[in-house]
């Protein structure tokens, strides 16, 4: 067990090491940004307006609304990554990760924004009349070619088996872990239970999925941010120092990190870049699987709705985690205390066990939404690979699944889960640089007609239709 241990790090350290996934990842979010000329920040607001207030188009083009397709992506996000991850990274890399955390969600909210424009504009129905599209089917149909179903099919495998590790067995694990040592529950109870709701919701696929997270993610996470409110408030006087932190030593590394400067930097990025992928998920193409099943009424107002679930997911709860952590001084006590970082840090300023019990509560539900929203993704890519009837004995097995990752040991699934995100989001990121041309052309031409994007479906077939023609 060793040996897979030692040989699957080595692995994990090369994927997201400096010389592969970070600088492609923040190398196509920049040159998206530019290309896009910034979009995630000159077209937020109207996006954050579109997607959270006025939630739909009038259209039946979808299976699911665009708040839902919203909701399901960030089911699927929000996440441990966003406490047990951003925790890990600032122990490991000192505050400065969370700067390269806040980078990576910058330049990632383009790459959002492009994998959800090209879900909607490359997306199909399957033979039971779902919308089915993402990775698995623009890579194909939009780059074309041997190359494009190579890409395609790189992208399902990994997808497939990513579910399992990122969205399945850590989550479910982590839940497990913490009502056990927050409430003393048996594993054996915690996995049977979250099998028996996994399989409920998954019964009636994309659509109840869409309603459970459209209900819970919200609550789910304005409850975690007003706690964390109240704690950052009662951390007051250390948040000047901690934001300094995070600042000074983005671009040094801290001494938590150990060994010299230049390593600590590297660690620091690794981790920042890493962590942040994983709580997002920018650049790894999962969000655009969902965004396919949206009713939208055009590829470039789906996208800059989703492209708002990096916005959320990164610069709003990651930095709450982030603030917190580091303004406690939690985060010096190494990578070992990791794990509880974040509990130990509510712990710190709110009375009795309270603090724990917010922890463990928002653990419960960011896992469960994750495990809910990998599922869908899983399952789409199944049937890529194998068609629609392969789909539900995915699901079996996804759900019996969340069992054994509930109460069986998982050292070495977190690295696996990480290796996984990695391999699945090469293709992917392949692809958006190869397709930034269509992106850029289709979003200048929508947005020079629709800057508010407040057209109209009639106004936006009318321009729509006069660009088909001069092309």
């Amino acid at each position: 067990m060793e040996t897979i241990a030692a040989a699957l790090k080595a692995i994990d350290d090369f994927v997201w090491g400096p010389w592969l996934l970070i600088p492609l990842l923040l190398g196509t979010g920049l040159l998206l940004s530019i290309r896009l000329r910034a979009v995630q920040l000159r077209k937020l607001g109207p996006a954050l307006r579109l997607g959270l207030l006025q939630r739909s188009d009038d259209t039946d083009s979808g299976d699911i609304s665009q708040y839902q397709a919203l909701t399901t992506a960030l089911a699927a996000t929000v996440g441990v990554g966003n406490i047990v991850g951003v925790a890990t990274a600032i122990a490991v890399g000192g505050p400065g990760a969370l700067f390269w955390m806040w980078m990576t969600g910058l330049v990632g909210m383009a790459s959002k924004y492009a994998e959800a424009f090209l879900g909607v504009r490359f997306r199909t129905r399957d033979a039971a009349g779902k919308m089915s599209g993402g990775p698995q089917y623009y890579l194909k149909r939009g780059i074309g070619g041997r190359f494009g179903t190579f890409l395609s099919l790189w992208f399902a495998i990994f997808a497939v088996l990513a579910s399992f590790g990122i969205g399945n067995m850590t989550q479910a694990n982590a839940v497990s872990a913490q009502l056990h040592d927050t409430f003393n529950v048996d594993p054996i109870i915690t996995g049977i239970v979250l099998m028996v709701l996994t399989g409920l919701v998954l019964l009636g696929g994309i659509s109840a999925i869409g309603k459970v997270t459209a209900g819970f993610v919200p609550i789910m996470i304005g409850l975690y941010i007003v706690a964390g409110t109240v704690v950052l408030m009662l951390n007051g006087p250390a948040l000047p120092g901690a934001i300094a932190a995070i600042f000074t030593q983005a671009f040094t590394g801290s001494a938590a990190a150990g060994g010299f400067i230049g390593s600590t930097f590297l660690i620091m990025l690794q981790m920042g870049v890493a962590r942040g992928i994983f709580s997002n998920e920018s650049g790894m193409g999962s969000a655009a699987i969902a965004a396919a099943a949206a009713q939208t009424s055009h590829p470039v107002r789906q996208g800059l709705v989703s492209m708002t679930q990096t916005f959320i997911d990164t610069l709003i709860v990651v930095t709450f985690t982030g603030l917190i952590v580091i303004s406690s001084g939690v985060w010096t006590g190494g990578k070992d205390a990791a794990d509880t970082m974040t509990a130990d840090a509510f712990r710190e300023v709110l009375p009795g066990e309270f603090g724990g019990w917010i922890v463990a509560i928002s653990i419960v539900f960011f896992a469960f939404s994750t495990v809910l929203g990998w599922a869908y993704y899983g399952e789409r890519c199944v049937e890529r690979l194998g068609g629609v009837k392969w789909g539900y004995v995915y699901r079996l097995i996804f759900t019996l699944v969340v069992f054994v990752g509930a109460t069986v040991p998982l050292e070495i699934v977190w690295t696996f889960a990480d290796i996984m995100n990695g391999l699945m989001a090469l293709p992917n990121l392949i692809g958006l640089i190869l397709l930034s041309g269509l992106i850029t052309r289709e979003t200048k031409h929508y947005l020079d007609h629709d800057p508010k994007l407040t057209a109209s479906n009639r106004e936006i077939d009318v321009f729509m239709q006069g660009h088909e023609r001069h092309e």
